[in-house]
C-alpha cells in the first residue's frame, strides 16, 4: 500500500454554532493532540493544534459572524494524528473543503460538501480519473415521484374544469352560474399555481 507524504486543505470552510465549537474542541482533545484555544479581542478565537511529539502544529482562526465562528483554512499536514483530526472534524462539523491526499506518483483529490464527499478524483502524470461520485439516488427518485403526483392533480383538475364548464353550459340559473365561476376561479388559480 503506498505511503501518504502529505494531505493539503484548500479552502476548507467551517462554519459553527457556540455549542459546536464546544463540541469541536472536545473533539481534538479526544485525539489526544496539544490544543490552545486564544480568545482574541474581537470575539474571535484561534485554536492551535499540535502533535504531541511537537513537530507539526496548525493554527485555525474562528472569524465571529453573527451567531456563527466561521473558518476558512488552507494548510498542509504531514503527521497522521493531526491529519485524521481535521478529516473526522470536517466530517463531523460538515465542512466544506478540498483535500488533496498526495502520494509518491499520484494525488487523490476529495471534494467535500457539508461533511460528505462528494467525489474523489485520482491525478497523476498520466492525467486524472474520478474514483468516486456521489449519486443522489434517492434524491432523484423523490423528485421524480412528487413531479408525478403534481401531474396527476394537475389531471384531475383539467378533469373537474371541463365538469364544471358542462354544467355552466346547462344551467340556465344566475345564481349556480355564478357558484360555478367562483369554483372555476378557484380551480385555474390552483391549476397555474401546480404548473408553476
Amino acid at each position: 500500500m503506498a505511503k501518504r507524504l502529505a494531505t493539503e486543505y484548500v479552502n476548507a470552510k467551517l462554519q459553527l454554532t457556540n455549542d459546536e465549537m464546544a463540541e469541536f474542541i472536545r473533539l481534538f482533545e479526544e485525539q489526544q493532540l496539544r490544543l490552545q484555544v486564544l480568545v482574541l479581542d474581537n470575539g474571535n478565537q484561534e485554536l492551535v493544534l499540535e502533535d504531541v511529539a511537537g513537530r507539526e502544529e496548525v493554527r485555525l482562526t474562528f472569524e465571529r459572524q453573527q451567531d456563527y465562528y466561521v473558518c476558512v483554512l488552507t494548510c498542509r499536514l504531514i503527521g497522521p494524528r493531526l491529519t485524521n483530526a481535521m478529516r473526522k472534524a470536517v466530517s463531523a462539523f460538515r465542512g466544506n473543503a478540498i483535500v488533496n491526499r498526495i502520494y509518491s506518483h499520484y494525488t487523490m483529490i476529495y471534494h467535500y460538501m457539508n461533511g460528505t464527499v462528494l467525489k474523489i478524483v485520482e491525478s497523476s502524470k498520466t492525467g486524472e480519473r474520478v474514483v468516486f461520485e456521489f449519486k443522489d439516488t434517492l434524491g432523484q427518485l423523490e423528485r421524480v415521484f412528487r413531479s408525478r403526483l403534481i401531474e396527476r392533480e394537475i389531471s384531475l383538475i383539467n378533469s373537474a374544469v371541463n365538469e364544471l364548464l358542462d354544467l355552466r353550459n346547462q344551467t340556465n340559473e344566475a345564481e349556480e352560474i355564478g357558484n360555478i365561476d367562483e369554483r372555476l376561479t378557484e380551480l385555474t388559480r390552483k391549476l397555474f399555481v401546480l404548473e408553476a
